[in-house]
């Protein structure tokens, strides 16, 4: 498997696996969260993702302020990452501290910029669309960041395909690059994307990166202690629910001496059109465990039975009708 893939359409390349940090300084304290960033720098994983309101409340230990501690230790660091996060949930009290106003976008850059210290972000992505705020008005606020240098690539996260369609159609009007990629939920129990989100990114494209790719430890053993405790209830649901499933497939692992987690990774990776599946291990032996997923080929007969094993919608509109 690629050591590096293009970003959509543009000549950005990240690693497939991308180092998602919601966890840091909620689960992972700031010393286990700088451990782990070096070790995923260490083996090639030069993509990180995190968001403003990725615990927001706790200050110095919000996950951008732990990040951005960790960048300050090696400028070097900097330049050897491709760094994203994000814009639109609620981050203070005001009428205006949320959603995709131009007023707010341009403020949440700047607290972004100043908690991860730095001077440009290279993945600006939309957390979710906003459905009072015209896409012109979206667009004339990220077109300014470009321009001023405080952001490179704009995407977009948690949109519906006809949400990704019209805003890039707006952009590409006002003759920007407009959206490189779309970051949504997608695992083997989590397939809706298959009908739009990916088929439109593919024709237009977009980059897209899967968060949630072990269904919050449904499709994994990882998860334990404290982290296993927090995430319980989401996990439990899932595995009640797709009691028979999650039997075959522990069964196919077993067969495949494989560990449910570097499976549904690379399930994932095989995908097409999938760029990047976004990963948040706790601690560094999650990791490590991770890892071992990117550089896993799966012959097409595993690919055919884990289609067997977990529904899949297909693509639209063959998927409802003719």
């Amino acid at each position: 498997m690629s050591r590096y893939r293009r970003l959509g359409r543009t000549g950005l390349r990240v690693s497939p696996l991308c180092l998602g940090t919601a966890n840091f300084g909620w689960v992972t304290d700031p010393s286990e969260a700088h451990l782990i960033l070096s070790r995923a720098l260490e083996h090639g994983i030069q993509f990180v993702d995190t968001a403003n309101s990725y615990n927001r409340n706790a200050g110095e230990n919000s996950s951008e302020s732990i990040l951005g501690r960790w960048l300050s230790e090696d400028p070097a660091r900097r330049h050897q990452i491709v760094l994203a996060t994000k814009v639109y949930s609620q981050v203070g009290d005001g009428p205006n501290d949320r959603g995709l106003s131009a007023r707010h976008i341009k403020r949440a850059c700047e607290d972004s910029l100043r908690r991860l210290g730095t001077d440009h972000i290279d993945l600006y992505q939309m957390h979710h669309v906003d459905r009072e705020t015209p896409w012109e008005e979206i667009w004339q606020a990220m077109e300014v960041l470009i321009q001023e240098g405080k952001i490179l690539y704009v995407g977009s996260s948690n949109f519906a395909a006809w949400h990704v369609a019209l805003c890039h159609q707006t952009a590409r009007q006002r003759h920007l690059l407009g959206l490189v990629s779309e970051q949504s939920s997608y695992n083997l129990t989590q397939r809706s994307v298959e009908l739009e989100v990916l088929p439109a990114c593919r024709e237009l494209g977009l980059g897209f990166l899967a968060y949630g790719p072990l269904a919050s430890g449904a499709l994994s053993s990882l998860d334990s202690g404290e982290g296993r405790r927090r995430l319980e209830p989401e996990a439990e649901a899932t595995r009640r629910r797709l009691t028979d499933s999650l039997c075959r497939y522990g069964a196919l692992c077993e067969e495949l001496g494989m560990d449910g987690a570097s499976l549904a990774l690379a399930w994932l990776l095989h995908q097409p059109g999938v760029t990047s599946a976004v990963v948040g291990p706790r601690t560094e032996q999650q990791l490590d465990a991770l890892i071992a997923a990117r550089d896993t080929e799966l012959e097409e007969n595993v690919l055919r039975r884990l289609d067997e094993i977990w529904s899949h919608p297909g693509a639209a509109p063959e998927a409802y009708a003719w």
